[in-house]
């Protein structure tokens, strides 16, 4: 630029105006970069991939309670129970298959343990092989069903100390006698008859229904209209779901010392009247396949002034209904769900009571249940990895979490989510709304609680991967452990009448940190990069 010589005024003034227009330009340029990072904290910038189902079998917290070291991968050994749960003082049998001559059992019992995450219950267990009769197609309806021989038959013991073989999740650690490969049963010890605060409930059926052992399960192509729990489970290493959407909210309960006994969604499908003896029911994870019977039995529950919280999304999505063993004749082994009204055979009774036992979604004729004037909110979407974003902080769900409206919760929105529709009950409270893309379109999930006129208090997380904020499972180069989680957590499980063992001890130091922490995640999260700086509207 040319500045006539000898005019010095000239010169100051347009140096001036040129540092004044760069401390502009800068502060602009500072006021954008600040918007962006407060946009990345406060919407649902998605910043991991959603995770596969073989990051979630080897994720650490997985494989300590497992004791897992050489998984069986094809057929090795595998195994099923005769029944998903067994009560304090009864027998289960446990059916093993490999080609091995010999092969050891032992059992352990799923918890926090010190952060060991299992306890064993048995010593190693020695055993013989024998051949096992191949599996039986029904070819009319896919299902796939077991009837192997020589099980070997555990005894749980009941004594006046409920600490000894005290209720929880079990599982059968199978181990082949040459090559070690190793495999597993899961099944769910009861204590029928105390009271606990909370009763968790396993939902198995939803297990069986992606099961595809065998080659058929609801979702396999060609696709099964009945599956039975006479066969081991493909995933999670013989353990279904469990350690994708149960486990972390296991070691958190135990980790607290909780008040808790488990169930499983066939026994509330049997048994709805043990949901009358505790303060809380919690369905945890993924809970999507629900008889009429269950449905009954938890709305029942509620009506009582007993409390229910979801922590998990898609429940009571597919009706089902729970059918003999066609071998053994044994109650509530075979799972039926036609997924269409006129492949169904009920749908065609001139019963209506029949007709509405019909297999399809509960929101659709002629079940005509929709699931949220229950939950509160119902399935929308899935696959999604996004982030919960907080548009009620003033909730009591959320107090001292040092939340505030807009903050994130992040990463712990998905693998399915739900949100509110027009069936939900009139005192529903939206405490979470959350955007995420599906398919270029942004959609949003929801979070609510609500109270019953029986004074039940009902929240649903629309998530399930709520409970990786309680104890992280570790799966490698991701991070889920949330403090304002854990929090919010206790905070429902107070209202619902209890109490932690550990709270005196840690509740104040919670409240001291939690905040505090809160604000480092943010600002790590604030770190990290984003492909996209576009702002999602909250």
């Amino acid at each position: 630029m040319h500045v006539p010589a000898g005019d010095g005024r000239e010169v100051a003034a347009h140096s001036a105006g040129f540092w004044t227009n760069f401390v502009r330009r800068f502060l602009l340029c500072l006021f954008l970069f600040a918007s962006a990072i407060i946009s990345a904290c406060t919407t649902n910038k998605t910043y991991t991939k959603i995770p596969t189902w073989s990051e979630m079998e080897s994720a650490q917290a997985a494989i300590d309670a497992l004791q897992l070291t050489d998984p069986a991968t094809n057929g090795e050994i595998e195994g099923y129970a005769s029944a998903v749960s067994v009560n304090r003082g009864e027998d289960i049998k446990l059916f093993v298959n490999t080609k091995e001559p010999e092969y050891s059992i032992e059992v352990l019992r799923m918890g926090w343990y010190g952060g060991r995450g299992m306890k064993k219950m048995t010593p190693v267990i020695a055993r013989k092989s024998v051949s096992q009769p191949l599996p039986i197609l029904d070819a009319a309806t896919g299902m796939v069903e077991c009837d192997w021989n020589d099980p070997y038959v555990l005894h749980v013991p009941k004594s006046f100390e409920p600490v000894e073989w005290k209720s929880g999740i079990y599982i059968a650690k199978l181990t082949a006698g040459t090559s070690r490969k190793q495999s597993y049963i899961v099944f769910v010890v009861r204590d029928d008859e105390r009271h606990s605060e909370l009763l968790f409930q396993s939902s198995v059926t939803t297990y069986q229904a992606y099961n595809e052992w065998g080659g058929r399960s609801l979702y396999s192509n060609p696709r099964a209209f009945k599956v039975s729990f006479n066969r081991p489970y493909r995933r999670g290493h013989g353990t279904g779901d469990m350690l994708y959407w149960e486990l972390s909210m296991v070691r958190f309960l135990e980790k607290e010392g909780y008040d808790v006994t488990y169930t499983t969604d066939v026994d509330t499908h049997a048994h709805g009247e043990r949901l009358l003896s505790h303060k809380g029911f919690l369905s945890v994870g993924h809970d999507e396949y629900w008889t009429w019977q269950m449905m009954d039995n938890v709305e029942g529950a509620r009506d009582h002034g007993i409390h229910v919280a979801f922590f998990g999304s898609n429940p009571a999505y597919w009706q089902i209904r729970l059918e003999p063993s066609v071998i053994t004749g044994e109650q509530n082994r075979t799972i039926t769900c036609y997924k269409n009204e006129t492949a169904d055979p009920v749908s065609h009774s001139d019963d209506p009571a029949m007709r509405r036992m019909t297999t399809v979604k509960f929101r659709s004729h002629p079940v005509d249940r929709p699931e949220d004037a229950l939950v509160g909110v119902m399935y929308e979407s899935d696959p999604v990895q996004a982030d919960i974003v907080v548009s009620d902080a003033g909730s009591w769900v959320f107090d001292g979490t040092g939340l505030k409206n807009g903050d994130i919760l992040h990463d712990l929105l998905g693998y399915e989510v739900d949100k509110v529709s027009g069936h939900a009950p009139a005192t529903i409270q939206r405490i979470a709304h959350s955007p995420y893309d599906f398919h270029g379109n942004t959609r949003y999930s929801d979070m609510t609680v609500y109270t019953a006129p029986s004074g039940s208090i009902v929240v649903a997380t629309g998530s399930m991967q709520w409970s990786w904020g309680l104890v992280d499972p570790e799966m490698e180069g991701k991070t889920y452990d949330n403090p304002a989680v854990k929090r919010a957590t206790r905070n429902i499980l107070l209202r619902f009448g209890a109490r932690p063992a550990t709270d005196k001890i840690e509740t104040a130091q919670e409240d001291r940190c939690c905040k505090q922490q809160l604000i480092s995640f943010q600002k790590k999260v604030a770190r990290r990069p984003s492909k996209k700086s576009k702002k999602t509207a909250v």
